[in-house]
């Protein structure tokens, strides 16, 4: 309901630990802000792959029961939002395969952008899918491999894939990590006891108690087996492009990524929004969840006090029912509300992460009016999103847009707002700020530029948008 650039996936994996199954479910409801349509785990015990998945959340899908039925001390699990296909039980990850060379699942979180141009291939050689996600061609690309050595047959398949993925795939024996080359999305490495943990954010790390060992390379493939760890490389050709979009929204505040804390960046991005933007104004309030730091940032920046203005409801379900058009905008009622004693008769600052197609910051903007806020002055800690995403971010379309059609002013008529502004690309870049862990770290802005880190392919023709 909220207007948000929607999550895109999260995975986890556990190798060499005797409560894989009880870990990979705490592990999942940690990474849960990164999708709520569908869970799963798969668990081997050396013999066999047990799994079970289902639509709906991590505590829905699994009860002590379910888990109880999962025997072994390896696990990979996943927490979906639909970037690519439908929102149904057969795209539930992880996907569970049989093969000439055994049985193999697979964890994906990103997107494919050359995958409709892979299956119609693959599906004129004969192969049938049984799904509509993309990462059933990764299966299918392993499968076909004429090696054996599954190691060799994910180096072969992923070398004819382009565009984002943080992969967990496991044998009966052997748990795989690998990294697309510009490391679009994040993924973790860590260690728990004799085991080795990985995690799209290290807050999983923390929740199962594991020590954070690194982050998984671009273009890195991790093999782990009883002979421990051993890293290859599926390509030399890489530079680390992550998605601004994790710090910006995406990662939970006490994740760390790239050896930076996502809440102590966010408060950066406010502050140097406040450098770029101030207001006079007598109260600063952020959009929660994912933008309260950044107002705590611009409050400390400007000296005006940050109150909570806005509340979250949390009991609310992920599909509440609008049984006519009229009552769509009570769905942004049902999710937030304004708390009149602290906007009343004040001039207030709303902080929001990003601005996507404006329906949303319309509403909010009207709900503190009607609270008795006498000015709302709306600041934005990210650049406006003017492009798609391909990399699994569902925005498809330049027509979702609302800064893709229209100049700063006019969306500022649209929603309402007395000012508006958005924080630079400059400025983003600076609040966020270099790493020493990974110092040739980059950071993808294809939907503020169009400036996209790999080729993109249309459905029907292939089309270089990479510069």
């Amino acid at each position: 309901m909220l207007d948000k650039l929607n999550e895109e996936c999260g995975v986890f994996g556990i190798y060499g630990h005797a409560h894989a199954p009880e870990l990979a479910y705490y592990g999942l409801h940690a990474l849960q802000h990164r999708g709520q349509e569908s869970a799963g785990i798969v668990v081997s015990d050396g013999r066999k792959l047990l799994h079970h998945r289902g639509m709906g959340l991590v505590t829905d899908v699994f009860s002590n029961d379910r888990l109880s039925q999962l025997q072994g001390d390896r696990a990979i699990g996943h927490v979906r939002y639909t970037t690519s296909g439908d929102s149904r039980i057969e795209n539930a990850q992880p996907l569970v395969f049989n093969y000439r060379a055994g049985i193999m699942a697979l964890a994906h979180n990103g997107n494919l952008v050359n995958a409709g141009q892979i299956k119609r291939y693959l599906e004129r050689q004969g192969s049938i899918f049984q799904t509509t996600s993309d990462t059933e061609v990764i299966a299918h690309l392993i499968a076909c491999s004429a090696y054996d050595e599954i190691e060799l047959a994910v180096k072969e398949a992923l070398s004819m894939i382009k565009g984002a993925y943080a992969l967990l795939l496991m044998t009966k024996d052997k748990l795989l990590a690998a990294l697309d080359p510009n490391g679009l999305r994040p993924l973790s490495l860590g260690t728990l006891g004799d085991g080795y943990v990985l995690s799209s954010e290290t807050c999983a790390f923390d929740v199962i108690g594991a020590a954070y060992l690194r982050e998984v390379e671009p273009g890195e493939l991790l093999v782990i087996d009883q002979n421990g760890l051993r890293t290859e490389r599926l390509t030399n050709q890489t530079q680390r492009t992550i998605c601004s979009f994790e710090y910006i929204y995406f990662a939970r505040p006490d994740s760390n990524i790239d050896g930076i804390n996502v809440h102590l960046c966010r408060k950066q991005l406010g502050k140097k929004l406040a450098e770029e933007a101030p207001v006079e104004a007598d109260v600063v309030t952020g959009v929660p969840d994912s933008s309260i730091s950044a107002a705590i940032g611009y409050a400390e920046a400007t000296g005006i006090p940050y109150e909570l203005g806005l509340i979250k409801n949390r009991y609310v379900g992920r599909t509440f029912i609008q049984p006519t058009q009229a009552l769509r905008a009570q769905g942004v009622r049902m999710k937030l509300s304004a708390v009149r004693k602290v906007v009343e008769g004040k001039r207030v600052v709303m902080i929001d992460d990003s601005i996507v197609r404006g329906t949303t910051s319309s509403r909010i903007v009207n709900m503190l009016r009607e609270a008795g806020a006498t000015e709302v002055h709306v600041r934005i800690s990210s650049p406006p999103v003017i492009h798609p995403c391909y990399y699994g971010i569902d925005t498809s379309s330049r027509e979702e847009l609302i800064a893709a059609k229209h100049p700063v002013e006019e969306i500022r008529e649209v929603i309402g707002a007395d000012s508006l502004a958005f924080l630079s690309i400059e400025g983003m870049l600076e609040a966020i700020g270099r790493s020493d862990a990974v110092p040739n770290r980059g950071h993808c802005l294809a939907c503020f530029t169009g400036r996209y880190p790999t080729e993109i392919y249309t459905d029907e023709h292939e089309t270089v948008l990479k510069s």
